[in-house]
C-alpha cells in the first residue's frame, strides 16, 4: 500500500509527491486517470467521481471542454481533411453563426436535447433558412458523435430533434426555347456571347465556366475536360480568388462539343488573341489565370458577380425591347423573368430530358453527385410538358 511522507498508509491509487502534493492515478476502462491535490479528503472524492466517470465512458480530462473548444479540436482533427480548402471557412462560419454563438459556450458534457432544440426554435424566430438550419444540425450531429467516440460524453443529445420543413417550394428558373432564343439573340454584340453560347451548350457551373482553361479544351476529340473550378471566398476582409479543384468528384467529366459548341471556342480564342495584342501589359490575365477561356474584357477571370451583372443587363435589354413593342402594337407586354446563370445550367437539362436522353448520360453530362437531383429536375422538366399538353387538348376541345 502506497505511504504519505510520514510513513501513513494511502487509499490504492493515491501517493504523495516531495512538494506536499497528493497524486492519484489509475486506468479504468482504457482511460488513464491523474488528479493532483493538495487536500487528500478532496482528492478521495474527485478520484472516486473520475472513477465512476471512466466507468461510464468519460474521459474526465476532456468533461470540461466547451462545445466551441470541441468543434474546434473536432474539426482540425477529423473534418478539414475530408472537405475542399474552399469549404473550410465556410463550413466553420455557418457553425459559429448558428450553434457556436447560441450554446458554444457551453460544456459539451452539459448540453442536453433540449439546449439544442431551443437553439433550433431560436434561429426559426430569426428567419434563418431551414435548409442552413438542417446543415448546420448535421455537421453538430458528426461532431457530438465524435464527442460521444473519445468518451466526453455517453450519449450524443442531438438526435430527436425537431426542424421546421420548407413552407414553401422553390422554384428552379427555366428558359423556354424561346427565351433561349431571345436571349442569345440579345447577346449577339455581347462581350460574352460565346460564353453565353458554351453556357446554354455544356450546362457548366459558372464556376466550372470561370475556371476554363484552354488545356480543358480538347479540339482532337471535341470535347471539354472539366478537372478545376474558380473560386472566390472572403476571409477575414480578404478576397481571394484561385483555380481549384471541382465541387465533387463526378464534376469532374468530359463534355462532348454540342450545336455551336466548338465554332464558340474558336471565335472566343480569336477574340482574346485580338484583345491580348490590343492590351498588351494592361491585360489583366496573368499567371495561374493567364490560360483561361473566357474572362472579362480586360483579361480579368470571369466571377458569378460578372455573369449575373451581365444576365440583369441581357434582361433588361430584352424587357425594354418589348415595353416598346408592346406600346407599338398596343398590346400588354410579355415580361422576360429575371435569369441567374444556374438558370442556364437547369435550361440546359431540360432540353436533354425534351430530347429524351437517359437520365443516367444527364447525371455524368451534369456532374450530379446524387442522380436524385437529376431526376428531381427531370419531374419539373415532366410537370411543365404535361400542362402544355394539357393546354393543347383544352384548346382542341373549345
Amino acid at each position: 500500500m502506497p505511504k504519505d511522507l510520514k510513513g501513513r498508509q494511502l487509499p490504492k491509487g493515491i501517493y504523495q509527491r516531495k512538494d506536499g502534493r497528493y497524486e492519484a492515478r489509475a486506468v479504468i476502462a482504457g482511460i488513464k486517470i491523474q488528479l493532483y491535490n493538495m487536500n487528500l479528503k478532496q482528492l478521495k472524492t474527485d478520484f472516486e467521481q473520475a472513477k465512476q466517470e471512466a466507468k461510464e465512458g468519460i474521459d474526465r480530462k476532456l468533461s470540461n471542454i466547451t462545445l466551441n473548444e470541441w468543434f474546434d479540436e473536432w474539426f482540425t482533427q477529423y473534418k478539414i481533411h475530408q472537405i475542399k480548402e474552399t469549404s473550410i471557412n465556410p463550413m466553420k462560419t455557418k457553425y459559429t453563426t448558428m450553434f457556436g454563438r447560441l450554446i458554444g459556450n457551453m460544456q459539451v458534457s452539459k448540453i442536453r436535447n433540449m439546449d439544442i432544440q431551443n437553439a433550433i426554435n431560436t434561429m426559426q424566430k430569426e428567419g434563418r433558412a431551414t435548409s442552413s438550419m438542417r446543415d448546420a444540425l448535421g455537421r453538430l450531429r458528426e461532431c457530438l458523435e465524435s464527442a460521444k467516440n473519445n468518451r466526453i460524453i455517453s450519449v450524443n443529445p442531438c438526435f430527436d430533434i425537431t426542424v421546421p420543413w420548407e413552407n414553401k417550394s422553390k422554384e428552379r428558373r427555366f428558359l423556354s426555347q424561346e427565351e433561349q432564343n431571345k436571349f442569345l439573340h440579345a447577346v449577339e454584340d455581347n462581350w460574352y456571347k460565346e460564353m453565353f453560347y458554351v453556357m446554354f451548350l455544356t450546362g457548366m457551373r459558372i464556376g466550372e465556366v470561370g475556371g476554363l482553361t484552354w488545356e480543358d479544351v480538347d479540339f482532337k476529340n471535341k470535347c471539354i475536360n472539366i478537372q478545376r473550378s474558380l473560386s472566390c471566398e472572403y476571409h477575414k476582409g480578404v478576397k481571394t480568388i484561385r483555380l481549384t479543384t471541382p465541387k465533387t468528384h463526378n464534376s469532374y467529366r468530359k463534355i462532348p462539343f454540342m450545336g455551336e459548341v466548338e465554332e464558340m471556342l474558336i471565335s472566343q480564342k480569336k477574340k482574346q488573341e485580338v484583345i491580348k495584342r490590343e492590351l498588351g501589359d494592361r491585360y489583366r490575365g496573368k499567371d495561374e489565370f493567364s490560360d483561361l477561356v473566357f474572362t472579362t474584357s480586360m483579361g480579368s477571370p470571369v466571377m458569378r458577380y460578372n455573369a449575373e451583372k451581365e444576365c440583369n443587363n441581357v434582361v433588361k435589354t430584352i424587357n425594354e425591347e418589348e415595353a416598346f413593342q408592346s406600346v407599338k402594337e398596343n398590346r400588354e407586354p410579355v415580361i422576360f423573368e429575371k435569369v441567374y446563370p444556374h438558370a442556364i445550367r437547369h435550361t440546359f437539362c431540360s432540353r436533354c430530358f425534351q430530347l429524351n436522353m437517359n437520365p443516367k448520360v444527364v447525371q455524368a453530362l451534369m456532374g450530379h453527385q446524387h442522380y436524385s437531383t437529376t431526376i428531381d429536375i427531370y419531374t419539373h422538366v415532366m410537370e411543365n410538358d404535361i400542362e402544355n399538353e394539357i393546354g393543347k387538348m383544352e384548346s382542341a376541345l373549345k
